[in-house]
This record gives structure tokens, sequence and C-alpha cells, in this order.
């Protein structure tokens, strides 16, 4: 037994599309974009009355449409080609001289690229005494399904001329409120023809109507205003040259529908006819006067929704871009360009109104001795919320980076935070079901001294590597989990986990959120590529632009991925120097005798760099504030844990542990660096040693000897910190090479 739905071969042979459309009692006609018959259903034949030839050029004379109608055709002909939809009725001559009318929608034939190659015309008879009617109620249901997928004021406003010019009218004009002042923002006419420069005003200028003008009327009384026959009315003029133009192309009836929603007037729409086309009837009437309102109801009802999501998604654009970094700073061994793009509205895919600004963000932080800390993030979900809670990730991960902690544990931290700001909730009976964000993060730190790059990731998409020609993406071992989805019990230290790199000299890295690759279909077939598919195709257009300036990189990857962008998208692209940078370093013995030895080293170091004097001799007084200060400490440190192997027997507790050479070792690991670091505007000085105990700033007394060496470095430092290292610390100031 068959299943519902299966067919035999006999009936499926005859559910094939030209079966189908031979016992279709609708006419289907096919020509191509010069109006050569194409194909003609037997039904066409009967109603035409005439057999369909192919290749007749004429399309009018192939269908029989009365000579005076031939304009209105041409006419509506172009506008399909352009991609329109038109729907209206024609006088028809068949071919045995009798006369009909004929009902008929034209649309237009597609390739599968999507390019228009002809029209399709289905057309049934009508009866002349609802003609109009029927006319007029499927312009008004396309105009509705129009104007429903419309987010945009000028999207809006364009559609809605398009549907009028020329099938309801020849000019039509659509002005909107701009504070007090009435500003053009549609002027359309039909086709070929365009208003003389310095007559009717033209987009974006002020709209003055006289009092007593139709227009003035129409604002005034809210009321949709008909001017049957201008030749038997009088109203005041606009203007001289706006008189002068409409007497030259015969203006012979107009209707002005103000557009009025929530009992605001928003502008007017006016719609006007002319000597320019030969219509049946070159007048309006008040059955059109009606529909006019009708239309101009469905307008201000588009333009309020438009209005009011442009607000919306203005209002958090700001607020992202607010958020965002304003500027970058200028750093030593790197070249910086970023881009950040809503996106597009999802007209099309049934979600309506919705802002596309959402939770993506990037950073570039200053650190310690010319050290940069690098972020991009996507905060899951779109609107002010994302945006709201990407400032406050933002703004967390600034603060804790001034730490100067590894990038494991900046995630890890971020992590914590990012439950804390979850939205309180509670269920019914009381226990907290608080989610939180989910976030995908990635944080690096790049020394442009040693070419390093430490990072750890949180579920983000690897950053692209661009070097010699070649474009692959950052090899990354450990990815990591999302921010705000670890489980409980987990530790973070076991989630996120720091790498290191070496850049290349010249190395372009390209960080990005996938807003960047995830784009609505941008191929023929309709079909979003693969993953694979969009990354060799960013790749291969940024190999083509390797050597470019990394504000040109930037430019080419944002439009490198056909297709709409169909989330926000956030760009870092960062270059590495080319060349090494200016450094300096040494190891002493923590002892009061090295200290000098330091200065006169940093005083070398900065002769040869051409630091100016007065910026070198500041520099190195605060380099033997900092290294006393390390000398003195080391000296009164306690004496570090060490593994202490004997072969021979446990001695007795309280019995010496007096070994030969052991405290000299102790004494002689005592040793603090002292590294020196040359940058385009600044010096950057850093002294690292084995004590985990971190500086502070003391009060000294009046008579103390000591407690002033850091109070001096934190007023005459540009900058100043301390860090901890895996062996110990590190100190250190930044001092500009130009006078303050």
């Amino acid at each position: 037994m068959k299943r519902w739905g299966d067919l035999s071969q006999d009936t499926a042979d005859h559910l094939s599309a030209g079966s189908v459309l031979d016992h279709a009692e609708m006419a289907v006609v096919v020509t191509d974009r010069f109006s050569n018959l194409l194909y003609w259903n037997p039904f066409a034949e009967k109603l035409f009355g005439r057999p369909g030839t192919q290749g007749i050029r004429d399309q009018s004379l192939s269908l029989g449409i009365m000579e005076k109608d031939h304009p209105l055709a041409v006419e509506l002909a172009k506008h399909v080609l352009k991609g329109g939809v038109w729907e209206g009725t024609f006088d028809v001559r068949r071919g045995d001289g009798t006369m009909i009318y004929v009902r008929a929608q034209a649309v237009p034939l597609r390739h599968s690229s999507g390019a228009v190659t002809g029209i399709v015309i289905t057309a049934r008879e009508a009866m002349r005494s609802n003609e109009r009617e029927k006319d007029r109620f499927g312009l008004l249901e396309r105009i509705g399904e129009r104007l429903a997928g419309s987010l945009y004021v000028e999207e809006t406003l364009k559609r809605v001329a398009e549907m009028l010019v020329p099938q309801f009218a020849d000019h039509c004009f659509i002005e909107l409120m701009e504070g007090e002042r009435l500003t053009r923002r549609v002027s359309t006419h039909v086709q070929g023809w365009s208003p003389p420069p310095n007559t009717w005003a033209p987009l974006g200028a002020e709209i003055r109507y006289p009092a007593g003008h139709y227009a003035d009327i129409a604002l005034r009384r809210q009321e949709t205003i008909l001017v049957e026959d201008f030749s038997q009315t009088n109203y005041p003029s606009p203007g001289e040259a706006n008189t002068r133009l409409a007497a030259e192309i015969g203006m012979t009836s107009a209707i002005v529908a103000p557009l009025c929603v929530r009992g605001e007037t928003l502008g007017l729409m006016y719609l006007g006819l002319s000597n320019l086309t030969d219509r049946r009837s070159p007048h309006y009437d008040a059955f059109d006067r009606d529909f006019v309102g009708a239309i101009a109801t469905r307008v201000a009802l588009a333009v309020d929704n438009a209005l009011l999501f442009e607000e919306e998604r203005h209002t958090a654009e700001s607020f992202q871009k607010h958020l965002l970094p304003r500027a970058l700073p200028q750093l030593d061994g790197l070249e910086i360009a970023v881009r950040y793009y809503p996106a597009a509205p999802l007209a099309s895919h049934g979600q309506g109104i919705q802002t596309q600004v959402g939770g993506d963000w990037y950073d570039v932080i200053p650190l310690s001795a010319g050290r940069v800390g690098i972020v991009i993030g996507d905060v899951e979900g779109r609107g002010a919320k994302a945006a709201a809670i990407m400032g406050q990730l933002r703004a967390a991960l600034r603060a804790f980076a001034q730490d100067d902690k590894p990038p494991a544990e900046i995630l890890a931290r971020l992590d914590e935070w990012t439950r804390i700001i979850a939205t309180p909730e509670q269920d019914d009976s009381g226990t907290d079901v608080s989610i939180p964000p989910i976030v995908t993060c990635q944080y690096l730190v790049y020394d442009a001294w040693s070419r390093q790059l430490s990072f750890a990731n949180a579920g983000h998409a690897p950053p692209l590597l661009l070097h010699d020609g070649i474009c692959t993406e950052l090899d990354i071992q450990e990815v990591g989990q999302p921010l705000g989805v670890r489980a409980k019990g987990l530790h973070a230290d076991l989630v996120y986990k720091e790498e290191t790199r070496t850049l290349p000299p010249g190395a372009v890295l390209l960080l990005y959120t996938d807003g960047l690759v995830d784009r609505r279909p941008g191929r023929a077939d309709g079909k979003p590529p693969s993953d694979e598919e969009t990354l060799g195709v960013l790749s291969e257009k940024l190999v083509e632009v390797s050597d470019a300036p990394v504000e040109r990189i930037a430019d080419v990857a944002t439009v490198a991925v056909p297709g709409e962008i169909d989330d926000d998208m956030a760009i870092l692209v960062v270059r590495a120097a080319p060349d090494d940078l200016e450094v300096e370093e040494r190891t002493f013995p923590a002892q009061p005798i090295m200290v000098g030895e330091a200065r006169r080293m940093a005083a070398e170091a900065f002769t040869g760099w051409n630091v100016p004097e007065e910026r070198a001799e500041l520099a190195c007084l605060l380099v033997s504030e900092v290294v006393t200060n390390v000398v003195l400490h080391a000296a009164s440190a306690s004496i570090p844990r060490r593994e202490l192997v004997v072969d021979a027997s446990a001695a007795p507790f309280d019995e010496s542990w007096d070994f030969p050479g052991f405290e000299d070792e102790i004494v002689n690991e005592k040793e603090f660096t002292l590294r020196l670091r040359r940058g385009g505007e600044s010096v950057w000085v850093e002294v690292f040693d084995q004590d985990l105990r971190l500086p502070r700033i003391r009060s000294a007394g009046e008579n103390d000897e000591g407690g002033r060496g850091l109070y001096l470095v934190d007023q005459l430092a540009k900058r100043w910190g301390s860090r901890p290292t895996k062996e110990g610390k590190a100190v250190w100031f930044e001092i500009p090479t130009k006078a303050r």
C-alpha cells in the first residue's frame, strides 16, 4: 500500500510544469528583456483570441493592447525590469476584433544569479465595473507588504514612492517634520523626467507652504485634501518658478495627505497627475482621496516605527561606541587599527524591528615598561543589555590588567566578575537562578622589545597571523571555556592556560569577533559558506594586502567575506615592528657598591640613546633611588627557603646547622637586574630582584634618614609601579624624553 503523497510515474509525468500550465485557467505569458515573446500557454491563446507566435517583437502587439495604453505598458515594463511588481488593467482588442478588459499582473523573471532576464505576465478577463476597486486594493495590499519589512525611514519612503509612481501618480513628494521645519525627503517623478534646477524644491530643502495652500490646509486640519482639477481652482502659489513649471508640464490634479500617528503629524504625502503621461483619467476623485488617505495611514505607522527604531539604534550605537576606546594610545613597536560595525537589521528574518548593536568589544591597555595588553571579546546577545554588560567587563578587565598578572589569571578573575554581574533572578521557591552572560574573550600581553606574546583564551576564535605572504590561525593549544559557563567546583586555573609565542619581525595579527565571518548568504545559490570557505576567502584577501598599512588591512578584512553582516563585528589589527627596539640589561650583585655601577650603566645608555641631558639626569637619579631600595631590602630579607639534601644521618635538633659555604651561597645569590628600554618618547627603567615583597610609599618623619625614595619616584616619574614575577618582583618607572 502506498503512502499518502506517493505518485505513480504516469501521474508524475502529468504534473510537470508544462502540463500544469497547459491546464491552467489563467493566461501565462513570458517575454525577454526586449519584449520578445518566449512563452504563451493555451489559455492565453483563448483569452487574447490569437495564436502565440514565438519571437514577436512588440509585446503590446502580441497581447492586443490598445494603442492608447501602449505608453503605460512601456513604462510599466521598465518598472518590472528594475525588479518591481505591477498589477493593473488594459483594454485589449482580440484577434477577432472584439474588445475585452484584461486584468494583468507582471513580475520579474529572474536568473539563478538574481539578474532580471524578462517578464512573467499572468492575466484574466476583468469586469469594467470593478476595475478601479481591484486596482486600488491590490496596490494598497502590496504597499502594506512592502512597508511591513521596512526598518529605515529613507528605505520606507523610497518604497512608497516606487509603488505609487507611475502606477497611481506622476509625481510624489514626501515631507517630514524635523522640529518645526518641514523637510522634503522624497521627490519621485515619472521615468525620464525630473524638475529643472531652481523650480521645485530639491531633497533636503525646507518646505514652506503659504497660508491657504491646499497642503497647508491638510497639515492644519490633519485631513486628506483633494484638488480634482487645477483649472477649476485657485490656491496661493508657493513661488513663481513653482507655478511656471506646473503650467509647463500641465499639472491636472493632486492629493495631499498628512502623515498622522498617535495624534502627532509626522509630515505629509503629495501625489500629483500631469500631462507627462497619457492616462484614461487625468484627474483624481473622492474615491482616490480616500484611497490615498488609507495609504497615508500605513505610511505614517511605518515611518513612526522606523523613526523609533533609528532612535533606539542610535542610542544603542552611541552607548556602545562610548564604551569602546575613543582613541588608541601610541605604543612603541606596534601599529594598531580597529573597526567596529553593528549588524544590519533582520528585516527579512521574521524577527521584527530590533537593534543589532551587540556586546563585541576590543581594547588596548598600556602596561608596565612599554608592554601592552590586547583584548578582543564578544558578549552573547544583542541590544543595549549586551552593550551594558560589555562595558562592565571592559572596565573590570582594565582594572585587573593594571596588576600585571599573567593573562590566564586575568581571565580567571574576569570569569568570577561575569558571575557577579549576572542579573539576579529567583524561582518560585526563592532559589537563586541567576544565569551569567556567556562571553568569549581573548587577552594577550605583548612585549615589543622581546617580541614575546603571552595570551590566554576563553572560547574565542584564534587570531589570524599574517607573515611572509602566508595567513594562518595563531597556534593555540588551550582554547578554554567561555566566561560564565565554567562548572561549579572547577577552579578557573584548570580552565584558562597561559601560552607564549614569539612574533616574527613585521608580523600582523588580526583579532576579530564572529560577525566578521558569520555573514548572511552572499553566494548565488543563497547558501551560507562553510567556516573553511569563509576563512579561506578572508585569508586570500589578507595575503594580497599583507604589506599594506594596518588601516588598509582592517578595511580589506571588513569586506573580504561576501554577504551582509549578520552580527555586530569588532576587528583589531596589530603589526609588530620590523626592527628591534633598543634595550640594555645587566645583572648586579645586591651590594651597596653596585648602586654607583648601575647608575653609570644608565648614564652611558642614555647618552648613547641621545636622551636630553636634563631627562637623563632625572632618570639616573631615580635609578639610584630604586636600586638603593632594592639593595637595602635584600640585606634585610630573610634567607630564602632552599631544599637541603644531607647524605649523613639527621643531626640532633640542638646541634648547629652551620654547613660550610651555605651562607656564602645564599649571599651570593642575592642580586638584581637593571633593564633599560628606549621608546619613541620615553625611556623605561625596570629593576628585578628576588624579594617577593612589593614596595609601597611610606610617610617619612622629619628626622628620618630614609623612606623618601619611592616618594621621589612617584613625584618625578610619569608613571611607576611594581609587579610580581616568577622569581620575585619588578619595580619600574617611565621618564618622558621630552621636557614636560
